[in-house]
C-alpha cells in the first residue's frame, strides 16, 4: 500500500514539474508526456478504487422507475448469532459434518451446520421438532450476543426498499408485534396481515477463517434454521394478493415458497397448486419478481420450475440454488456435484441462458419469465430477454454495490476493507463457441449478448471483515430491482 502511495506522489511531483516546463516544450510533446502520467496515476489506483469510481458513473436511476411496490409474503424475526458460540451453549462437540434435508435434533444442527461451514456455502433448512426447536431458540434468543433484526426475504426486501423515501411499500406476511416494531415507518403493513406471535428464525454466522474443531470456514457465510408453520405454510398469500387491489403496486416481489418444504409431500403440492392459482390473479401489466431460497427436494424445485417460472417476469438466485435449479431439471452443467471455489462464469452463464431459453417467454411458450439476477460472493449476473428491461448495466452495478456496503455496514464502500476476488479473465459459455472476456476495474461491467438474451456481468468486492451476511442477497436483488426498468409490452 505504501509503495502505491510514494509512486502517486511521485507522479505528481512529474506532473508539476512538466506545468513549469510547458512553455519550453513542443505542445505534441507535453500532451503525450501529461497522457502517460495521467494513465500511470490511474492505474497507480487500487482495483477496488477504479471498480468504485467506474460503478459510480455507471449507476443511473432509470427513466421510468417505481412508486409503490408490494412485496409478499414470508417474514419474521431473525435471532442471529455465531453459529460456533450457539452449539457451545447447547452443549455440542465438533465432529464430522453431515447434510440433513431436514433437521430433528440437536445432532442433525451440529452436523449440518459443520457440514455447509466447512464449504464456505449459505443454506436454510425447517427444524420438524417443535419442543426441541424453542429449546434451542430460547437459548439463542437469551445469548449475550444474540441480535434481532427483521427476517424474511419478503421484510428484508421490503426493508431494504424503504429506506428510499419516494417508494411506498406493502409488506404482506405474518408479522407480529416484535417484527412490527422493527420495520421501517415506510413500509405498510395490512391489518389482515397482524399475528399475535412472531415467526422467529435462527441465524447462524461464521467469519472466513474460523475454526471449529478441525473444520475451518473458506468464506464467511451463514445457516438458517426454524420451525416456522405460518411461513411453511404461505398463510398470507391469499391476503397478499387480495390486498394489491387497493394498493395498486408498479411491482410485486414474491418470495417464500422454499419454505413449504417442511410440510409433506402431498400438502406442499396441494399448497403449491393453490398458490399458482393466487399468483394467476394477480393482473399481467404489473411486473413479478421471485426471489428463491435454499432447497434441498428436487421434485419441489422442478415443479416450481414448471409452475411458477412462467407466472413472473424475474427471478434472483444465488450459486447453491442456481445449481440446484439445473440438478432438478437436467439442464447444462446437471452432473456438477458442488461448486469448487468461485463459480465458473461460463458454467453460470450457460445455465441461465437455458433457464431463460427454455422456461422464459418465447412465442411459442406462455411464459412471462424475462430477467434473472444471478448473484455470488465474487459476482453478478443479469440475464435479460431482449426488449423486455433497461437499465440493467446500472442495476447489476447497483446490486453489486450494496453487496459491498452491506456486508461492511457502511454507507458507501470503504476501499481499504473489500477485494476484487471476480476472475480476471473468463469464457463466457462452455456450451459454445466462447468469448474470452478480460475484467477491466475502469470499465466494470461486461456486456455479451447470445441469441436474443442480453448478459451484464459485474465483480464484487468482496468484504473482508463483514459485519453480518444475512439478508445480503435480498438486499442485493432489491437494489437490483430498484434500478431496473420494465419496458410495457
Amino acid at each position: 500500500m505504501w509503495q502505491r502511495s510514494v509512486c502517486v506522489g511521485l507522479l505528481a511531483l512529474a506532473l508539476g514539474y512538466l506545468c513549469v516546463l510547458g512553455p519550453e516544450l513542443p505542445p505534441a510533446a507535453l500532451r503525450q508526456l501529461s497522457a502517460s502520467l495521467l494513465g500511470t496515476l490511474r492505474r497507480a489506483r487500487s482495483l477496488e478504487a477504479r471498480t468504485v469510481a467506474a460503478w459510480q458513473a455507471a449507476i443511473v436511476r432509470p427513466a421510468r422507475g417505481w412508486a409503490r411496490v408490494a412485496v409478499g409474503v414470508n417474514a419474521c424475526v431473525d435471532v442471529v448469532l455465531s453459529g460456533v458460540k450457539l452449539l457451545e451453549a447447547l452443549g455440542l462437540e465438533p465432529g464430522d459434518g453431515k447434510n440433513h434435508a431436514v433437521l430433528s435434533s440437536g445432532q442433525d444442527l451440529r452436523e449440518a451446520f459443520t457440514h455447509f461451514m466447512e464449504r464456505g456455502a449459505a443454506a436454510e433448512r425447517f427444524f420438524s421438532d417443535a419442543a426441541a426447536f424453542r429449546d434451542i431458540a430460547r437459548t439463542a434468543s437469551e445469548h449475550p450476543a444474540a441480535q434481532l433484526y427483521v427476517g424474511g426475504n419478503a421484510a428484508l426486501i421490503g426493508q431494504k426498499l424503504a429506506t428510499n423515501p419516494d417508494l411506498k411499500i406493502l409488506l404482506c406476511g405474518p408479522v407480529g408485534p416484535k417484527l412490527h416494531e422493527l420495520l421501517d415507518d415506510n413500509v405498510v403493513v395490512p391489518p389482515e396481515s397482524m399475528q399475535e406471535r412472531d415467526e422467529f428464525h435462527l441465524i447462524l454466522e461464521y467469519q472466513a477463517g474460523e475454526q471449529w474443531g478441525r473444520v475451518r470456514a473458506p468464506t464467511a457465510n451463514r445457516f438458517i434454521f426454524s420451525h416456522d408453520l405460518s411461513n411453511g405454510a404461505l398463510n398470507m398469500l391469499e391476503v397478499f394478493v387480495s390486498s394489491l387491489d387497493e394498493f395498486q403496486p408498479d411491482l410485486v416481489v414474491l418470495s417464500g415458497l422454499h419454505m413449504m418444504e417442511g410440510q409433506s409431500k402431498e400438502a406442499r403440492h396441494k399448497r403449491l397448486m393453490e398458490a399458482v392459482a393466487s399468483i394467476s390473479d394477480i393482473p399481467t401489466d404489473i411486473p413479478i419478481h421471485l426471489e428463491l431460497a435454499s432447497m434441498t427436494d428436487q421434485d419441489f424445485m422442478s415443479n416450481i420450475m414448471h409452475q411458477v417460472f412462467p407466472l413472473v417476469n424475474s427471478i434472483g438466485l444465488n450459486e447453491q440454488e442456481l445449481l440446484f435449479l439445473t440438478q432438478a431439471a437436467s439442464g447444462p452443467h446437471a452432473s456438477l456435484a458442488s461448486w469448487s471455489g468461485i463459480p465458473d462464469v461460463g458454467v453460470v452463464s450457460d445455465i441461465l441462458f437455458w433457464i431463460l431459453k427454455e422456461h422464459g417467454k418465447a412465442s411459442e411458450r406462455p411464459s412471462d419469465l424475462t430477467r434473472i439476477h444471478f448473484h455470488t460472493l465474487a459476482y453478478h449476473i443479469l440475464a435479460t430477454v431482449d426488449g423486455h428491461w433497461g437499465n440493467q448495466a446500472a442495476a447489476v452495478a447497483a446490486g453489486a454495490r450494496a453487496a459491498g456496503t452491506q456486508a461492511c455496514a457502511t454507507d458507501t464502500i470503504d476501499t481499504s476493507r473489500v477485494l476484487l476476488q471476480a476472475p480476471r479473465e473468463f469464457l463466457t459459455s462452455h456450451t459454445e463457441a466462447p468469448a474470452r472476456i478480460s475484467l477491466n476495474p475502469d470499465e466494470p461491467v461486461v456486456h455479451w449478448h447470445r441469441e436474443g438474451i442480453s448478459f451484464h456481468f459485474t465483480p464484487v468486492l468482496v468484504c473482508q471483515d463483514p459485519v453480518r451476511t444475512v439478508g445480503l442477497g435480498d438486499a442485493i436483488s432489491a437494489e437490483g430491482l430498484l434500478y431496473s426498468e420494465a419496458f410495457p409490452q
